[in-house]
């Protein structure tokens, strides 16, 4: 049998809180055991299991790796006002006239991830 993915590990500076932000935008749970100060610290959701590990350097570039969010139960924009509101930053809009596209955004440490539309949103253009 072929190895499986266990986790999506991000390095970061705080492990605790930056599991805690994306425990909110993936409406998942932080590990039972798991608490502020941790050298490592999971996310378990519906989509992916995250480990954020904490580490001595800062984040020097941009990320080789990143996630994509589809949105299930709203649309595209309403994700983006939430996510910022959570503590994330909109990096680069790439929203068209059209309704296509996605946004690039950074969590509270820096680190890239993109809403894209939701499946809902996809059906809709593709139909017109």
């Amino acid at each position: 049998m072929a190895s499986l993915v266990r986790h999506v590990t991000i390095d970061c500076a705080d492990a605790y809180a930056l599991a805690s932000f994306w425990a909110q935008a993936l409406d998942g749970a932080l590990g039972e055991e798991d608490k502020p100060g941790d050298e490592e610290v999971e996310v378990s959701s519906a989509g992916a299991s995250l480990l954020f590990i904490r580490v001595p350097e800062g984040k020097s570039a941009k990320n080789r790796t990143h996630l994509d969010l589809q949105p299930q139960d709203r649309g595209r924009d309403e994700e983006v006002e939430r996510l910022v509101a959570l503590g994330a930053a909109v990096l680069a809009d790439h929203r068209r006239p059209d309704g296509t596209g996605w946004v690039t955004l950074a969590d509270p440490e820096g680190n890239e991830f993109c809403v894209e539309r939701s499946r809902a949103e996809r059906a809709a253009t593709e139909n017109a």
